[in-house]
């Protein structure tokens, strides 16, 4: 009984207690494409993502209800730093649906406006609170001059967000002091330059302000930490939602108990005991279960550094790598290729090394069974595309007379008109498809994912080479499949599958039916790779072709906007070279930064992965035009 009625007690002063409006909230994950669009369109940095944000601890006062309930301890902050724009998942702030969602759009402009950089806090330490007031002001100030027709939808999100602010009358002087200074920011951006100082240690901190941006906060760089910076894994296993949310985080030490149950003879260290779960995880093989339920529910994550034990999914992880008489075999090593370093502005010279291997054992083979009919289809197609022998007319040489030409001739002439240049003869010309492609397949870990019962990412890439290779091999156009995939910069695999010199013939296939999953994807060094070998083509248009199912990615630092910016630094470098670079991915996710890689023509997504094989030849017939 007792319990029944506290769970009717914490229902109802949870939801007396609310100060949001759950039915009118507005969901990130719904209008997130569009924010992304309308960011750049604004002229934000091209190379942000829109992402969500995690609930942090704000400290304001509360109103009695909610001390009562202990709910509104935390809040949802937009923060901007130089790779993310992290906004609330949802926003429910106001009654009413239609100001939610003005208060993303609001944001978006904000956000494009102010630029990354301006609250960008310096390592280590916590942005100044003027600083701050004075950025958001100038932001506000700047995003109402550049879109002026948000200026009326502003003024009524700061009436809105005041009405839901605490009233000043009922707080202590000075944080009335201090309210009432950000009540006139609000409405008169640029008209405080500071803030009242706390009179005391009682004075608690400003409320959330939903219409400005908050700065990320930057974790601690400490020696060890550099040391590690070229060779630690930054995944940490724990999915923390659909919308990947980022949690604060920062460096601690692990404690020096030899064994975690020695904390309970103190009860004030028990509130500590979870925040030290190994979440350095490799595999899915978790020792905790609930460690992505605790990860969720901590206002501050803390990393500690590795303290040398192993758990068996580390181990099995360490031995992965395949011993050098079962792997590939190595035909160049040590190209040393560059890397862009986007923090910097700096290209590195000679930072990635790379191997060119091919297949151990590949026996060759013939087409397999179940692509027989879809080759034949569509050998019968694209052999309208190959060269083929033609007569020209009125040519001035040739083997044959032209019949036509002659009496056309004889006719002028007797007419009185005398044409030097007509030709009388027939000549037979050769048209010839000035064409080269090169395939350039992601062969990393993540295509060991199922897309369906029966076919796994590997399996539809494997079907795609064969089919599209049949498919070129009817129209007589240059052609190459490479794949590659990478373990740190030190070791970028490169696979060699069909050169330019070599026919499709059972050799390339065998080398097609051996490809497996690699490692990750240092989507960079192999696109420079790939650049130049197709640049040695004599071909009028090179195309590039990009098999992928998702961003750049390795575990050492290329990660995020670092890989993402070192991928579009190489891909310009191919469209200076000449190149026509095209991406075909079935990451879903693809339309967040493909744009931004290879521009708004330059990239599909496949809904359905195992439509890849009967896609790919048509999408390179539309591509060469042809």
């Amino acid at each position: 009984m007792e319990e029944w009625v506290g769970g009717l007690w914490d229902r109802f002063i949870t939801r007396v207690a609310r100060r949001d409006h759950p039915e009118a909230a507005v969901h990130l994950a719904d209008i997130e494409k569009v924010l992304g669009v309308l960011f750049r369109a604004l002229g934000g940095d091209p190379g942000l993502r829109v992402a969500a944000a995690a609930d942090t601890r704000h400290g304001a006062r509360r109103r009695l209800l909610e001390r009562v309930a202990g709910t509104g301890e935390k809040a949802a902050h937009a923060t901007l730093d130089l790779e993310t724009l992290r906004l609330p998942a949802t926003l429910a702030w106001f009654p009413e649906r239609h100001l939610n969602r003005d208060l993303y759009l609001w944001l978006i402009a904000l956000a494009a406006a102010a630029g990354p950089a301006a609250l960008t806090a310096r390592e280590g330490s916590d942005f100044p609170l003027g600083a701050w007031l004075q950025l958001n002001q100038a932001a506000v100030l700047r995003a109402l001059e550049r879109f002026p027709g948000l200026a009326a939808r502003y003024r009524k999100l700061v009436e809105a967000v005041i009405a839901e602010r605490l009233d000043p009358n009922r707080l202590p002087a000075d944080e009335a002091a201090r309210e009432q200074a950000m009540r006139r920011a609000l409405r008169e951006p640029g008209s405080v330059a500071s803030l009242p100082p706390p009179a005391g240690r009682k004075s608690m901190p400003l409320q959330p302000v939903p219409l400005w941006l908050y700065p990320a906060p930057v974790a601690k760089e400490t020696p060890a930490r550099r040391a590690r910076h070229h060779e630690r894994d930054e995944s940490s296993g724990i999915d923390a939602g659909a919308e990947k949310r980022r949690h604060e985080a920062e460096r601690t030490e692990l404690p020096e108990n030899e064994s975690p149950f020695l904390l309970m003879f103190r009860a004030e260290s028990l509130l500590s005991w979870a925040e030290y779960v190994k979440v350095n995880r490799d595999t899915d093989e978790d020792e905790n279960p609930d460690a992505a339920s605790t990860a969720e529910h901590m206002d501050r994550l803390h990393l500690a550094p590795d303290d040398g034990k192993r758990v068996a999914s580390r181990v099995r992880f360490d031995l992965d790598l395949p011993a050098a008489a079962e792997d590939d075999l190595v035909l160049e090593d040590g190209v040393l290729l560059p890397e862009w370093d986007w923090r910097r502005h700096e290209l590195k010279r000679d930072f990635c090394r790379l191997q060119t291997m091919t297949a151990r054992e590949a026996p060759a083979m013939p087409l397999p069974e179940h692509l027989r009919r879809p080759a034949r289809k569509l050998r019968s197609q694209f052999a309208a595309l190959a060269p083929a022998r033609r007569w020209l007319k009125a040519q001035p040489e040739g083997t044959e007379l032209d019949i036509d030409a002659c009496v056309r001739l004889h006719s002028d002439r007797l007419a009185g008109r005398h044409l030097s240049g007509a030709g009388a003869y027939l000549a037979m010309k050769q048209n010839e498809r000035d064409l080269a492609c090169l395939v350039l397949a992601d062969l990393s870990l993540s295509t060991d994912a199922w897309v369906s019962d029966e076919h796994r990412v590997i399996d539809v890439i494997r079907d795609s080479l064969m089919l599209f290779g049949e498919a070129l091999a009817a129209t007589g156009d240059a052609f190459a499949f490479h794949g590659f995939s990478s373990l740190k910069r030190s070791l970028v695999r490169f696979h060699a599958i069909k050169d330019f010199g070599e026919p499709l013939d059972g050799a390339a296939r065998g080398r097609i039916a051996a490809l497996k999953p690699g490692y990750y994807t240092r989507m960079g060094a192999a696109i420079r790779h790939a650049t130049g070998l197709l640049e040695r083509q004599p071909a009028a248009l090179r195309l590039l072709l990009i098999l992928s199912d998702g961003k750049p990615h390795d575990i050492d630092h290329y990660e995020g906007r670092y890989g993402i910016e070192d991928t579009r630094h190489a891909l310009i470098d191919a469209r200076r070279a000449g190149l026509k670079p095209f991406c075909v991915t079935i990451d879903r996710e693809g339309a967040a930064y493909l744009p931004h890689l290879f521009g708004p023509g330059g990239f599909t997504v496949l809904r359905k992965p195992e439509e890849l094989p009967t896609r790919l030849p048509l999408l390179y017939a539309q591509l060469t035009g042809r």
